[in-house]
């Protein structure tokens, strides 16, 4: 089937082609509502683009050529000769002269090489170049309708003759079509814009925007894309818009813009120099005003060194004065006291200069000769106060405050301590070396007194390597059976200094102690005197060792060698033993009452009641036993379980007498005596469960009244006062300037919190529990 009818011949080779250019039948008849529609056929519905119509409804723009009938007989035209290239391309050459409109006729502004951006349209065109219909009879066709599309764009603003759009840049007149010449591609002729397209789309030429002039003449920099624009910028002289004229404005007669950008470029330059000037100006300004505040500063500076020189100076006079009066055969010798005013004149009028200047140095200078001639003739243990006050008058003089430890001190830089170390100490070694320790009175007097003045290491000096060597040798030759001194006597007064220091004494003594105690029997009471000052001294621990070991034995045997007659009763071996409570533990006297006291005191009962006894006298006889005991001994458990074993037995005898003789009312007695006991003794257990209540809450209600939050100090003094430790500070005693504590026999001291106990090379931190537990 031919498609002919549907696709047009070219005219050359015949080849069938459709022609999709815009013709102007399709322009004048777009809006044409009279033009012949084309009804579509029940063939061209089934075949579409296949079937067959005819030549009359063909469109004349799709070649305007009818089919070829194929059926009619084949009829050959010559195509002549082929023509040369040459030949060719004089005809491509004569085609291109046909042109209607030639590319060198286009005005250069409309060359189609560079679009340019931006809204150019200009809203009077009138219609199309190319000579098409113009725009009188846009819209004719509404006449037919009722007109609602040019009444929307009436209303939307649209003023008829110009473009759409807010500022009118829409174009008027359809795109207009160019036809191509031959059968290249699109630009394969050169431009296919037509004059009506480069006028509403004007473009910049690239080949003069590759040849740019930059022009720098004017009072700012211009770019022109061709020499033509340069040629004629003297034509522009401003780049501003121009304002129209007014009615009584006259036109400008000449422009001279060289001149004027020369006037201009010289008023910049001024202008900056100006500018400059003025910031030359300003800085000069602030110049003055810093050298003001540096010459002001200066001159503070230079009244201070002016100062300083005056008050040196002055120094310098006081301290020529007081060498001149230490000069010796001088009318008027400066005195301890004269020269301690002197220093403090120095503290609180000069107190920088003081500060800055050796006073070590000036100390040995001044202070040391003056320090030897007061102590000259001091006896330490005759007059212990002696000297107590000027020194502790130098010492807030001369003391350096960064340096306050108890460890060694580094004499050059602290002069008090060297003062001290120097002239003071010498004379205590002397009064040391011939004291004796049994007379400890007046050494322990004198240390007393200089206790709060002497600095810590020196105090600790003292005690460790003057006195503890004393006492140590005199504690060895100590014997208690022949010496009539006790020994508590010359050691216990060194408590408060030495505390700790003393424990590696106590063993020694305990061993001499035991030693006596071998041949001692408890009808000797001395032994007593002797022990008891001791019973505070060492540890809890250690004293009831003691006690067990060398008395509770020797009780033991005054019980057993008691004999128990109701008749006629010796006490004195009950006495002896009864003595002693207070000294051995409760346990240990309960113990010794358990194993040799009552199994002798209950047989001799049970023989007494069972020989018809008058029972009024036993009940006399074991009130007066109960009577010999303390509360504390009878509060506990095993001797109340003792005397009421000895009430049941009673009544079990009173009760067992049936048929037999009894005496009267001796029953009713028992009885009464057994409620009256048991009476006893739950009003005693109530009342000390009522009396430790009380304690406790007296205790609750002093700390709650207490400082709150409570530290960590007065919770261990707490914990102490329950337990009955002893726990106080260590006088003179610090640790890396921590306060050191005795808590019973250990020594602690408190950091952050914590609890840190002496062990045998360094400090050990513990628990509060743990060290109850040791103090015990």
């Amino acid at each position: 089937m031919s498609m002919s009818h549907l696709y047009g011949t070219d005219g050359d080779d015949g080849v069938e082609m459709e022609s999709f250019e815009v013709s102007d039948w399709d322009l004048q008849n777009e809006f044409n509502p009279h033009r012949q529609r084309h009804r579509q056929t029940k063939e061209e519905a089934t075949y579409g683009v296949w079937a067959e119509r005819d030549s009359d409804e063909e469109r004349p723009s799709f070649g305007g050529k009818r089919s070829r009938d194929y059926s009619a007989p084949v009829s050959f035209v010559s195509a002549g000769l082929r023509k040369a290239a040459a030949e060719e391309l004089s005809d491509e050459d004569s085609d291109d002269d046909e042109k209607p409109v030639k590319q060198e006729e286009i005005p250069k502004e409309f060359v189609p090489k560079k679009l340019k951006t931006g809204g150019n349209f200009k809203p009077s065109q009138k219609g199309f170049a190319g000579g098409s219909k113009s725009f009188v009879d846009f819209g004719s066709w509404e006449r037919h309708t009722k007109g609602i599309g040019q009444k929307l764009l009436q209303k939307m603003g649209y003023v008829p003759g110009r473009g759409l759009g807010k500022n009118a840049q829409g174009i008027i007149n359809p795109i207009e079509a160019k036809q191509r010449k031959g059968k290249g591609a699109v630009g394969a002729y050169g431009s296919e814009r037509t004059p009506q397209s480069l006028q509403d789309f004007p473009v910049v030429d690239s080949e003069e925007e590759t040849e740019e002039v930059i022009d720098m003449t004017g009072r700012e920099q211009k770019v022109y894309y061709s020499y033509s624009q340069i040629s004629h910028k003297h034509n522009i002289p401003d780049d501003s818009p121009q304002q129209p004229l007014g009615k009584d404005s006259k036109p400008q007669g000449f422009a001279l813009p060289e001149l004027e950008h020369n006037l201009q470029l010289l008023i910049d330059i001024t202008e900056q120099e100006i500018i400059q000037s003025d910031r030359q100006l300003q800085y000069e300004r602030d110049m003055v005003v810093n050298l003001s505040h540096e010459i002001q500063k200066m001159a503070e500076v230079l009244s201070h060194e002016e100062k300083a020189i005056s008050n040196l100076s002055k120094v310098l006079d006081m301290v020529e004065e007081c060498e001149r009066r230490m000069q010796p055969g001088c009318e008027n010798p400066l005195t301890l006291d004269e020269c301690a005013k002197i220093f403090e004149t120095l503290q609180d009028k000069y107190y920088e200069e003081y500060r800055m200047s050796d006073r070590v140095d000036l100390a040995v200078a001044i202070v040391y000769p003056l320090m030897k001639e007061y102590f000259k003739n001091w006896d330490p243990l005759k007059d212990c106060t002696y000297g107590t006050e000027i020194i502790a008058k130098w010492k807030s003089l001369l003391e350096n405050d960064q340096l306050l430890s108890h460890s060694g001190q580094d004499l050059s830089t602290d002069a008090f301590h060297r003062l001290m170390w120097e002239i003071w100490m010498p004379y205590v070694r002397n009064i040391v070396a011939r004291w004796q320790p049994r007379n400890c009175g007046s050494m322990v007097d004198f240390l007393d007194s200089w206790v709060n003045v002497v600095p810590v290491w020196i105090l600790d000096n003292i005690l460790d390597q003057l006195i503890f060597p004393k006492l140590q040798k005199e504690v060895e030759s100590w014997n208690p059976l022949t010496d009539t001194v006790p020994i508590h006597s010359w050691i216990h007064p060194w408590l408060p200094l030495m505390q700790a220091r003393l424990e590696p004494l106590y063993s020694p003594i305990r061993n001499k102690l035991a030693n006596a105690l071998q041949k001692w029997h408890p009808s000797d009471s001395s032994a007593k005197l002797i022990l008891q000052p001791w019973k505070d001294v060492f540890t809890p621990g250690s004293w009831e060792a003691f006690m067990v070991k060398n008395i509770v034995p020797k009780l033991g045997m005054c019980l057993n060698e008691l004999i128990i007659n109701p008749h006629q009763q010796h006490m004195d071996a009950f006495y002896w033993v009864i003595d002693w409570e207070g000294m051995i533990s409760v346990s240990s006297l309960v113990g010794l009452l358990e194993k040799h006291f009552f199994p002798k005191w209950l047989q001799v009962l049970c023989s007494w009641l069972s020989n018809s006894p008058n029972y009024e006298e036993i009940t006399k006889w074991y009130l007066g036993w109960k009577s010999m005991f303390s509360d504390q001994v009878l509060a506990h458990p095993s001797i109340k379980d003792k005397f009421n074993e000895a009430l049941d037995i009673m009544n079990r005898a009173v009760s067992s007498s049936v048929g037999g003789y009894m005496q009267p009312g001796a029953r009713e007695n028992i009885a009464y005596l057994t409620h009256t006991e048991r009476r006893k003794d739950f009003q005693y257990e109530a009342m000390q469960e009522r009396r430790e209540a009380e304690n406790m809450a007296q205790r609750g209600i002093g700390a709650a009244a207490g400082s709150v939050p409570m530290n960590f100090k007065d919770l261990i003094q707490t914990k102490a006062e329950e337990h009955n430790i002893v726990f106080m500070p260590v006088i003179g005693k610090r640790h890396e300037g921590k306060q050191l504590y005795t808590f019973g026999r250990i020594v602690i001291y408190i950091d952050r919190g914590v609890v840190f106990v002496q062990g045998e090379k360094t400090w050990v931190p513990t628990s509060l529990q743990s060290l109850i537990d040791m103090a015990k």
